[in-house]
């Protein structure tokens, strides 16, 4: 999955975190570098369809968190991947 919208919720879904946090742990659960133009672009249309939203900054930093929105949105990208996935799988049992 190289999603990075999917990416960063699914980062979100383990709690709030800032930019630099959730590319962090994008690299350690997916194997993904998300650069920073991409990361800070996927967020703001994150945030334009309520998916995701800016908490009060901690320094300079700024933490988002997943709305129930969101969370509703990637549940059902992921309940759809999770099924192509055990279709591939079991097709490639019999090729």
């Amino acid at each position: 999955m190289t999603d990075p919208a999917l990416l960063i919720l699914a980062s979100l879904a383990d709690g709030e975190k800032h930019g630099y946090a959730m590319m962090e742990d994008i690299a350690r659960f997916a194997g993904v570098r998300l650069g920073p133009g991409t990361l800070y672009g996927a967020i703001t249309r994150l945030e334009e369809r309520g998916w995701i939203r800016a908490l009060d900054a901690e320094d300079r930093r700024r933490p988002y968190c997943l709305t129930a929105s969101g969370q509703l949105y990637l549940e059902k990208q992921m309940t759809a991947m999770n099924q192509v996935a055990k279709t591939a799988l079991r097709r490639l049992k019999h090729a």
